[in-house]
């Protein structure tokens, strides 16, 4: 085929002239673009007799491959004077200080949650979780509620939907983790000690409440467990949380449908110009529920009331992190607030646990 070395010259010399990538993509698509000389060339080898396509086929085919790998090369070329030319005009002083970068912090929640949990682990409790929307039954009629029980109700429980066919009791919103006790129970048993920290729905909106808030549970199952245990234990947790040897509690009578008999617990404070201290003065606040594991809810759990007996209790993770860090207003725990959490949040390195010591 005639002219070829014409063309060769033509496309090679103009790849070495080429001063960027943009007037190499011009050259490649004008030699071999679906529409290139090249191209058009190698169309032609379908009209030409067989000997005249032997000798110009593998041409044609050698040609485009010189003019590919001559594309390659001087883009690279290119790429790497582009290199040098940044290298040589840009600079960095690698003495400067790095750019600062804020940090987060530690949810006052989830410090609390940790804090409370390496306690109850220190004194043998291990974690136990469960789902947060429940059934009703698991909910409620595990637990002992009534059916005309005021918290089963829709002014304080969230009821999940149900089509208007569907005859089933509505799932809910878990009204607290008391649920994962009994969950607990029937897939392990007793004896057993555990606690279940979690979030918990009731429909309550105030400056102590709201709709979404953190509890902790505790349950302890055995064969010779009592009150004294109970208060035992509690004392112990209020002494290392809130780092008050002998803190002084006070238990009331009270009524639980999954506890019998059951105990309001208050702790001993002082309210001094509007301040509170806890651990001192005359007064008492109220901060958990407890009891001895009602009969009922050890049958829901599958565990034999005539050989096993427990206790149990239930705090809001929330409200004893109000107590120990000053925190007046719950509702601006889940503001978001930025502000906020700079003031009240922990640093991950500094944070308090069990074994560093629990104060900040």
């Amino acid at each position: 085929m005639d002219g070829l070395d014409a063309v060769k010259k033509k496309y090679l010399d103009g790849i070495l002239a080429a001063g960027d990538e943009a007037a190499l993509e011009d050259l490649r698509l004008a030699a071999i673009g679906k529409k290139g000389e090249v191209a058009l060339m190698m169309r032609e080898l379908g009209r030409m007799d067989p000997e005249e396509r032997k000798t110009a086929g593998p041409a044609l085919n050698a040609l485009k491959d010189e003019i590919n790998s001559a594309l390659a090369a001087r883009k690279a070329s290119l790429g790497d004077a582009a290199l040098e030319e940044r290298l040589a005009t840009e600079w960095l002083d690698v003495t400067l200080a790095g750019r600062t970068r804020r940090q987060g912090s530690i949810h006052p929640v989830s410090q609390v949650t940790e804090e409370v949990t390496a306690i109850f682990a220190d004194m043998g409790f291990t974690v136990a979780e469960g789902p947060q929307v429940e059934t009703d039954w698991f909910n409620f009629d595990a637990l002992n509620i009534p059916a005309e029980h005021p918290t089963r109700t829709e002014m304080d429980t969230f009821y999940m939907h149900r089509d208007a066919d569907d005859d089933r009791p509505p799932h809910v919103l878990r009204t607290h983790t008391s649920p994962v006790q009994i969950r607990h129970m029937q897939a392990h048993g007793a004896p057993c000690r555990i606690i279940a920290p979690g979030r918990v729905y009731r429909a309550d909106y105030d400056q102590t409440h709201t709709p979404m808030f953190h509890q902790v549970e505790g349950l302890a199952l055995d064969k010779a467990l009592s009150m004294a245990n109970l208060k035992w234990v509690l004392e112990e947790f209020f002494a290392a949380f809130f780092e008050i040897d002998g803190i002084k509690t006070r238990f009331r009578a009270s009524h639980f449908p999954f506890t019998e008999p059951s105990a309001e617990v208050d702790i001993q404070c002082s309210w001094v110009n509007g301040q509170l201290k806890i651990g001192e003065g005359d007064d008492w606040m109220e901060v958990l529920g407890s009891g001895m594991v009602h009969p009922k809810v050890l049958a829901a759990g599958g565990v034999d009331a005539e050989k096993y007996q427990g206790f149990a209790f239930g705090m809001g993770i929330d409200r004893i992190a109000m107590l120990k860090y000053g925190i007046p207003d719950l509702r601006a725990f889940f503001d978001s607030d930025l502000r906020w959490l700079r003031h009240y949040g922990f640093a991950a390195l500094d944070a308090p646990n069990l074994h560093a010591g629990l104060s900040r």
